[in-house]
């Protein structure tokens, strides 16, 4: 089966309960670093925003407060719920690897805890770009790499031995926090993400960590 079927079906699954599995797993705090995020972009209300891989559409809705927004995202299940937020925010299924909007569309693109999803990240990269305007900006939150070494270490026990179990108690579907895990573990330190950035065309990049490195923002030009 392709990576990309096998990744819809999953989020297929757990769509239902989406929401409530990471306000409980990240105890909260998912919601301050889509703000952080959202902050990052420094959209103007003329500005029209592209957010990529929206899930159930809680980014997007951020975004729509000091922009024109668009969500995008290639599971059906999670476009239903983000639409039940709000039918003021337009909603599109989309993959990121061929979205279906014209060269230079948008003065911003942002992915929340999507990048690593993508059946090839590299191509994903150069396709945001494609729909960007020149000088357009991309941020990126995704999960990274604590710097402090214990810390680290207490992290990828709870990636690797909790966040399974408390997946499958809380929605039975325990493969899919499985993969959760190994996806967060196996993605690249964030100089590796600037380097992709940079070869897919994107300058002045840059990202810092939040919440000790739990998570990064990335931030690029095209």
């Amino acid at each position: 089966m392709p990576e990309a079927v096998r990744i819809r079906r999953m989020f297929s699954t757990v769509a239902p309960r989406y929401d409530q599995l990471n306000r409980v797993l990240s105890l909260g705090i998912d919601r301050a670093w889509r703000r952080t995020l959202a902050k990052s972009l420094a959209a103007k209300t003329t500005d029209r925003i592209l957010d990529l891989c929206c899930g159930t559409g809680d980014l997007a809705l951020e975004l729509s407060l000091n922009a024109h927004c668009i969500g995008t995202d290639f599971t059906w299940e999670m476009l239903t719920r983000a639409r039940r937020k709000s039918k003021e925010v337009p909603w599109a299924a989309a993959d990121t690897l061929q979205l279906p909007f014209l060269s230079g569309t948008f003065d911003g693109a942002t992915i929340a805890f999507g990048l690593r999803n993508l059946e090839n990240m590299h191509e994903g990269l150069k396709e945001i770009k494609r729909v960007l305007r020149d000088d357009g900006v991309l941020a990126i939150l995704e999960f990274s790499h604590p710097t402090n070494p214990i810390f680290r270490i207490i992290y990828q026990l709870y990636l690797k031995l909790f966040l399974p179990i408390l997946g499958h108690l809380l929605s039975q579907r325990g493969g899919a926090y499985r993969y959760l895990a190994e996806s967060i573990i196996d993605f690249p330190q964030p100089e590796k993400v600037i380097e992709m950035l940079h070869e897919a065309g994107f300058s002045r990049t840059s990202f810092r960590h939040l919440s000790g490195g739990i998570v990064a923002i990335h931030t690029a030009r095209a």
